[in-house]
This record gives C-alpha cells, sequence and structure tokens, in this order.
C-alpha cells in the first residue's frame, strides 16, 4: 500500500463566508449513524449546511440492528438534507424495503440509487455510480439496484447527463494521480485504491465541479484541481475545473480526513487556480482512417438515413436513462413487448401490473382489455417544464406536451366510442424535482361516476384525509407551463346530448406541493382502486401478469385503437 497522507483533522472553514451556501461530505460512515449524524449536527447549528453527502458506504456488513430501527423510526436527528448511494457492500434488507416503498430512508436521508441523475432542491446537480465495476457482465445495464456493483454499460448510460455539479462513485477514476505532484509525492497510484477507466471516460465526459469517491483503509486524497485542454477559442467561456477528493471512513484509527465542507463556485473561473493541472485523463490521438473505412462510414450513413420512419423515431430515443429509469426506449432492459404505438415525441404502453383486470370492463362495457397505459415521451426529462432535468427545451416541451394530449385524447375516444359512451377515462401526472422520467398514466373509468362528481370527490377527500394539500380547477390549455412540485388530474367523459349527439364533462384538477409534503407514490392509484371495488389490485406488484398475458392485452387494444391511431396515418 502506498503511503497514507498527512491531512488535517478538523474541518477548514476559513475561506467560506457566511453569505455562502456550505455542503458537507462524509467518508464511509460503516454504520456509525449516531455518532456520524450527531457531528454533523453539530456543525450544522454553526455552518448551516445546505445538504450532505455521504461516499462509500453508509452502512456496514454487520449493521448494528438497534442504530437501522432508529434510523427508520426517525429517532437519529437528521438535520440536513443528506444523499448517498451503494458502496461496496449491498443495503441492508430494511433500507431496501424503505427505499422500494417510498423512495426515502428517512427524513431528510435520501437514497439516490446506484445509477442516477438528481437535481436537488438547491439546484446542484448530482450524478451518482455507485458499487464496483462487474467485468463478468460484458454489455447491458445491471439490474438490481441495490447491490454494490456496475456494468460499463451503466458508467457509459450516464454520459448523456452531459454535465455534473457533483460526480459521487464508490471507485476512483483510472489515471487520476497522472499529472499530480501530490500523488507522486504520497506515492499514489493504481495500486492504492479500485479504480476504472469507464469512471474516468465519465469523468471526463461530465466535468463535474467536485467528484468524491471512497477511500480504502485509512486513506484520504484531496488532488490537485485538472481542467481539459480546452481550445484557445474556448477559454473565454470559463475553464471547466474539476476537484477530485477521497476522504477516509468516519472515525478512522489514523484520525485521517473523513469531513469536508465545500462551496460550488458557479461563477466561471477564466484563469485556473495555483497549483492547478491539466486533465489526468488522456485520450489516445485518433488513427488515419483508411479509403476503405471512409467509404464504409457513407455507407452505413446512408443506410441510416433510408430506414423506415418508424425505426428513424426509436433512433431518436436518448441513450440509457438514469438508475431506475425504465422508460427509454433505448434501454435495453425495456418490455418492448408492452409499447403499443411510436409517435414524433412520445410513445404508448401498457402499464406495467395494471389496476383493472383484462376482465374489469368487458361485460359492462365492453373493453376487453385493461385500458391501463402510460404516456411517455422519447425524451429522457424529468418534467415536461424544463425545472428539474433540464433534458428539453421550450419548444420540445411544448411540442411532447401537445402529442402527449393528442394521445391522451385519443385514448379517450377509444374508451368511449368502444362503450358507447359508458367509459370516461382519468388521466394524471405527479411531477417532482426527484423525478426520474416523466410520464402521465391512462385509465378509463366508469362515465357515471365522472358525471355524479364522484371522481373529483374521491381525490378530494383522500388529498385531505393524506395532508397532501388542496386541490384547485385549472385549465391546462395547449400548452405545459408548470413548474414546481405538483399533481395534476385531468378527468373525462362524454355523455349523450339530444341536441348534439355528445357532451364532454369532467375537470382538470391542480394540486400543488412543497418538499414539506411527502408524496404517497400511489396516492391516484389508490383513489382509483377504492373508486372502481378494486382495492385488492392497488399495489402493482401484486397484479403482475405473464408476459403472455401482457403481449395478449396488447393486441386486444391494438386492434381496438387502430381507428383512433394517428401514428398509422400515412
Amino acid at each position: 500500500m502506498a503511503a497514507k497522507m498527512s491531512v488535517r483533522r478538523t474541518l477548514n472553514f476559513s475561506n467560506i463566508t457566511h453569505t455562502d451556501q456550505i455542503s458537507f461530505v462524509f467518508g464511509s460512515i460503516n454504520g456509525q449513524l449516531r455518532s456520524a449524524f450527531g457531528k454533523l449536527a453539530a456543525l450544522h447549528t454553526k455552518n448551516v449546511f445546505s445538504f450532505a453527502v455521504v461516499t462509500g458506504n453508509l452502512f456496514s456488513e454487520a449493521q448494528d440492528d438497534d442504530q437501522i430501527t432508529d434510523l427508520l423510526e426517525g429517532r437519529i436527528e437528521i438535520p440536513c438534507p443528506i444523499y448517498f448511494t451503494v458502496g461496496t457492500i449491498p443495503l441492508p434488507p430494511r433500507v431496501v424495503e424503505r427505499v422500494e416503498k417510498d423512495e426515502e430512508v428517512a427524513p431528510n436521508l435520501h437514497y439516490l440509487g446506484k445509477r442516477s441523475v438528481t437535481k436537488t432542491s438547491e439546484g446542484v446537480r448530482i450524478v451518482a455510480l455507485g458499487g464496483v465495476l462487474d467485468m463478468n457482465i460484458v454489455a447491458g445495464l445491471s439490474k438490481e439496484q441495490h447491490e454494490p456493483y456496475h456494468t460499463e454499460g451503466d458508467a457509459k448510460a450516464l454520459r448523456g447527463a452531459n454535465n455534473a455539479d457533483i460526480l459521487l462513485t464508490a471507485m476512483w477514476p483510472a489515471d487520476v494521480w497522472r499529472n499530480s505532484p501530490k500523488a507522486k509525492e504520497l506515492q499514489i497510484g493504481a495500486e492504492t485504491a479500485p479504480s476504472s477507466q469507464t469512471i474516468a471516460e465519465l469523468c471526463e465526459a461530465l466535468k463535474p465541479r467536485y467528484h468524491f469517491a471512497m477511500s480504502p483503509d485509512t486513506l484520504a486524497f484531496e488532488r490537485e484541481p485538472f481542467f481539459p485542454d480546452a481550445a484557445a477559442e474556448d477559454k473565454d467561456k470559463g475553464i471547466a475545473l474539476t476537484r477530485f477528493i477521497s476522504l477516509a471512513p468516519w472515525a478512522n484509527t489514523a484520525k485521517a480526513k473523513s469531513m469536508y465542507a465545500f462551496t460550488l463556485n458557479r461563477e466561471a473561473i477564466i484563469t485556473p487556480p495555483a497549483g492547478s493541472t491539466l486533465t489526468p485523463f488522456y485520450k489516445p490521438a485518433p488513427k488515419k482512417r483508411t479509403a476503405d473505412q471512409a467509404e464504409f462510414s457513407r455507407f452505413a450513413t446512408h443506410d441510416h438515413d433510408h430506414r423506415r420512419r418508424k425505426h428513424q423515431r426509436r433512433e431518436r430515443s436518448p441513450p440509457p436513462g438514469p438508475d431506475r429509469c425504465f422508460f427509454c426506449l433505448s434501454n435495453p432492459s425495456l418490455p418492448t413487448h408492452m409499447v403499443c404505438s411510436v409517435g414524433e415525441d412520445t410513445y404508448l404502453a401498457t402499464a406495467k401490473g395494471p389496476l383493472p383486470a383484462a376482465n374489469t370492463f368487458a361485460k359492462a362495457h365492453g373493453l376487453d382489455f385493461p385500458g391501463h397505459f402510460i404516456i411517455t415521451p422519447l425524451t429522457h426529462a424529468a418534467s415536461l417544464s424544463g425545472a428539474a432535468g433540464g433534458a428539453m427545451s421550450e419548444e420540445e416541451a411544448k411540442k411532447t406536451f401537445a402529442e402527449m394530449t393528442r394521445f391522451r385524447d385519443s385514448l379517450q375516444g377509444m374508451v368511449a366510442g368502444t362503450s358507447k359512451r359508458r367509459l370516461g377515462a382519468v388521466t394524471w401526472e405527479i411531477n417532482r424535482a426527484r423525478n426520474i422520467h416523466v410520464h402521465w398514466q391512462f385509465l378509463p373509468v366508469p362515465a357515471e361516476m365522472v358525471s355524479k362528481g364522484l371522481v373529483e370527490a374521491g381525490f378530494r377527500v383522500l388529498a385531505e384525509d393524506m395532508k397532501l394539500g388542496k386541490f384547485v380547477a385549472k385549465d391546462f390549455g395547449t400548452a405545459d407551463e408548470m413548474a414546481g412540485d405538483y399533481f395534476r388530474v385531468w378527468i373525462w367523459a362524454e355523455e349523450d346530448d339530444d341536441e348534439d349527439g355528445g357532451r364532454v364533462v369532467g375537470k382538470s384538477l391542480l394540486l400543488p406541493f412543497d418538499e414539506s409534503v411527502r408524496f404517497d407514490l400511489q396516492f391516484p392509484r389508490k383513489v382509483m382502486a377504492k373508486l372502481l371495488g378494486l382495492e385488492e389490485r392497488t399495489f402493482w406488484q401484486d397484479v403482475v401478469q405473464s408476459e403472455q398475458e401482457e403481449a395478449a392485452d396488447v393486441a386486444a387494444f391494438r386492434k381496438a385503437f387502430e381507428e383512433w391511431d394517428f401514428t398509422l396515418a400515412g
């Protein structure tokens, strides 16, 4: 093992003013929850941290069960938002269970997921890749989100995030010690800590302001800041400066540095600070292509440009999305047999574990499939408003909203026509800054429930019971201009009218909420399950169908939807 770094044993706040937003980082806590969070609480009273990050392992292999219980039941004070990912050991089963249900381990403690892009309430963009590289998986993405390993595909997928304020990994980027006088002095190299070339490529692609990684044993290493060798004409725009910091575990015997306080400088850096270096991540010079290779490249492009229209639509999809995103068409794990129709900017798919069964509306309404659908943008974005994720321009968001609305209108026409106006529909969206991929859910409902106001009352009553806030009636118009966290729902039905043949009834409702509200993601499904008398189907995990059943529902739907499917026109 290389020589250990001599480090400061206390935090240094000398360069931070009281007007700065201070953030905080821990090395691996290794299950010492009470002492670590107690120290944070004491420091927070003096410095008021905007948020904190834990690198490496928050928990230990032999985790104290009493501390887990106190954590889950809120008896351990967490004074500010804390974000963490998986390190080198699996998360405890009770923590995994909490994450899967609530996406929050405890108040103010947030699991980022193993492969994720998160925008905090302070607007800080965190890209996380937990676990160590599994060389046994040669392609694709890892599916288990709580185990301590990742694939090359996971790292490559995150390059689509384009940028990051903070990059959080369990492994070091390969060659981060290159070009570093500190590393040379301390004999830090390839044998010092587990490192990965794919993480080096990820760091190079994202150019984060800070890259935090866990350290082995009692090592703490703060590399000199580094920057890319930008072209002269780009330097006026500012330098992408990255600081790589690897902290020692909490309460380590060598008393090596295990805590770090910092501020994010969002101003353009024109001149590199003293002691900074060029990037340690070198790219080999590209080989000159032969005439044969150039001809092949032209042929491949020509072939791509003349593919059929449907194939072109899919190729415009973004690369595999962040952690827990099962909505991107380019994700190899996506169950494509559930995709029903693909438009220019959105696609339609049946829901996994649909609330209605295939026979729920068959006898009384003539619908021989569940009718529970997901309307999803092709672009990977957390929100249509651009307030979260930042993946859509204003123009793209308007265009996407318009096509999602067109799918919704087509589905409403289909269920009304098939049921002879005995069915209406409910469509809802949950928009949060922590969203992974924006989508709408569509569900048929007896038209009589809409016309009598029962659906609206169901949403209002349960929201009040769950202390989620109050709904307001709002016409969302033809463009999406909503911002912030909210739940919205469109309630629709078409009644017979003696004069006009049909009359639309219903309402659109908005429920804004802020970070103080712990919004239940199952809220809309609970409302609809109660109204439809399907409480036993409230949780989708309890009613997952076989692939054959899912494929049969898609086939039945496509036949019924053919008249309304605008993607088939022309």
